[in-house]
């Protein structure tokens, strides 16, 4: 049909580890290469999570070279996500704070499992970590930049309804229904000529594109910078203690 399914199946929460970026992005770009294969439906094979988001063991106590490895990992997966020549869909099957809500807001459409226990959000803040400028950019051109504003500073993650409110996700569909409806909304995207879609995407997104290009490896020594301080290495500590009280 010309259109792929990514599944992914990282248990249990589909972290963003350096290895499954790296199999994200190589897998994104096979698909990208492949003339056949004009979309791409992103969701989970594991139970009620789309993705927690980056993988928190990969940011603790590790080496510089380490924590810029991992994050030029976090860059390639966005400028190929965001930047991809294919439509894109987001089929919200769980939970998607963080890096996983990046992913989701990375696609052209987003359509989530309707489901209360469901959230999405940047919610960076509530672990004492901040979102770069191009989360945040990416943020704001799905929902405005007040609702980017105050969601950032607060960290906060909407449950799905909620989410729907604000535009963050396009569409609540029962959770049973999620593929077809996936494969729908891709069929209507498709029904397009794919020159006219593609350069009217790659001009909406840009700018966004180009300024993370031109700042890569400045933003690779801020996070270095940033995620070596004593005081967000405590907090990090914290947070994965508490994860593991939790379980």
């Amino acid at each position: 049909t010309g259109v792929a399914l990514m599944k992914f199946k990282s248990p249990p929460v589909n972290s963003l580890s350096l290895e499954f970026l790296t199999e994200f992005c190589i897998s994104l770009e096979k698909l990208e290469n492949d003339r056949a294969c004009r979309g791409v439906i992103l969701t989970s094979a594991v139970p009620r999570i789309f993705s927690s988001g980056l993988d928190i063991t990969e940011m603790c106590g590790k080496s510089t070279e380490h924590y810029a490895e991992f994050w030029r990992a976090v860059q390639e997966m966005w400028l190929r996500l965001y930047g991809s020549n294919m439509v894109t869909v987001a089929a919200v099957n769980g939970s998607s704070p963080a890096g996983g809500c990046l992913m989701a807001l990375s696609c052209d459409y987003r359509i989530m499992g309707e489901n209360p226990k469901f959230s999405i959000g940047l919610n960076e803040a509530q672990l004492g970590i901040v979102a770069p400028f191009w989360f945040k950019d990416t943020f704001v051109n799905v929902v405005g930049h007040r609702i980017a504003e105050s969601s950032l500073q607060l960290g906060s993650l909407y449950p799905a309804p909620e989410a729907l409110r604000l535009g963050l996700v396009d569409e609540l569909v029962p959770e049973e229904k999620l593929q077809e409806k996936a494969a729908a909304v891709m069929a209507q995207w498709l029904a397009l000529p794919d020159h006219a879609r593609q350069l009217t995407k790659s001009m909406m997104r840009k700018a966004v594109l180009d300024r993370l290009a031109a700042h890569r490896e400045e933003d690779v020594q801020n996070f270095i910078s940033f995620i070596s301080k004593e005081s967000i290495q405590k907090s990090l500590r914290m947070y994965m203690e508490m994860l593991k009280k939790k379980k």
